[in-house]
């Protein structure tokens, strides 16, 4: 793990399906993100917030909504994420919608092609956002992202995603879905198509978040790139109200715990996306506050019967 963590926040709903996701950068800062990781010894360089197109609040055109705006913003997140990796540091984007995902995980490929490294992301959230323009039921690009990096959507995304690279900026091997309860009908028969490895919610229920992780994590080693995305909604909405769109059923605060818990003690975490955290629906910037803590235990902070190596 690296020990300068650069934060690259990226303030915009331009992909979603309600307005507020842009407020999340300033709701982390404001929660105390900065502070937090300085105190587990991490230098923290924050780099501000990107600057892109506001919100149209237009209809989908071609099953995509904010096509052009979308691409805008991932142009300037796969710069700045690629940007931070060259420099040695630790990119940690905040959201802003999933749909960043395109940019910042397709400089992470990028960058794990350049340099020889295995990938592994780690994909927490309550949708699978494998939709593409003929399936989706909204035309919202925040659930597209997995389809986008996979090869399977807009070709300027695509290639955006995939830059400087021979095939997709993702391969199924390189995936983990964890979390995931909500999925749309024709989305399902195309994971299921696709070969990806989820751990859905029925498959935590039956097997816990322990060996969940030990699946999910099987292989990471000092050769691999561990890449998180945590899209805020992968948690149950009775802690964390503060997001989009919220679906009933997911980890709880200990489950949540153990899985950053968990991905901390690889050592291997070398970039992050925080996504989808609403501070227009939340109750007084408690999810925020919420998500620092679980950060905190991604990177490293334990509980007293413990110690880190």
């Amino acid at each position: 793990m690296n020990d300068t963590v650069r934060l690259i926040g990226a303030p915009t709903d331009v992909g979603a399906s309600m307005r507020g996701a842009g407020l999340g950068p300033e709701a982390l800062r404001v929660a105390g993100l900065p502070e937090a990781l300085a105190r587990l010894g991490l230098a923290v360089n924050d780099g501000g917030n990107l600057i892109g197109p506001t919100n149209p609040w237009q209809p989908p055109v071609d099953g995509h909504r904010h096509l052009k705006e979308v691409l805008a913003w991932n142009q300037q997140v796969f710069q700045a994420v690629s940007t931070a990796l060259n420099a040695g540091d630790l990119p940690m984007l905040l959201g802003g919608d999933h749909c960043l995902a395109m940019g910042s995980i397709g400089a992470v490929a990028a960058h794990c092609r350049t340099t020889g490294q295995n990938l592994r992301v780690i994909w927490l959230d309550a949708h699978a956002d494998f939709n593409t323009s003929d399936i989706t039921p909204s035309g919202n690009l925040h659930g597209m992202p997995v389809a986008v990096l996979f090869g399977l959507g807009p070709d300027d995304l695509v290639h955006l995603a995939a830059a400087g690279l021979p095939q997709p900026a993702l391969s199924r091997d390189e995936l983990r879905l964890i979390g995931v309860r909500s999925v749309d009908e024709q989305e399902r028969q195309f994971v299921h198509a696709q070969g990806l490895e989820v751990f859905d919610m029925r498959h935590l229920d039956e097997h816990g978040m322990r060996a969940v992780m030990q699946q999910a994590l099987m292989g990471v080693d000092e050769r691999t790139h561990l890449h998180v995305s945590f899209d805020v909604d992968f948690l149950d909405p009775d802690i964390a109200p503060g997001v989009g769109t919220a679906v009933r059923g997911g980890p709880t605060y200990r489950e949540a715990q153990l899985c950053m818990e968990m991905i901390a003690d690889t050592g291997r975490l070398s970039s992050l996306d925080i996504m989808e955290l609403n501070p227009a629906r939340d109750l007084q910037n408690r999810t925020a506050e919420l998500v620092v803590d679980l950060v905190e235990s991604l990177f490293g902070k334990s509980t007293l019967m413990r110690l880190r190596p």
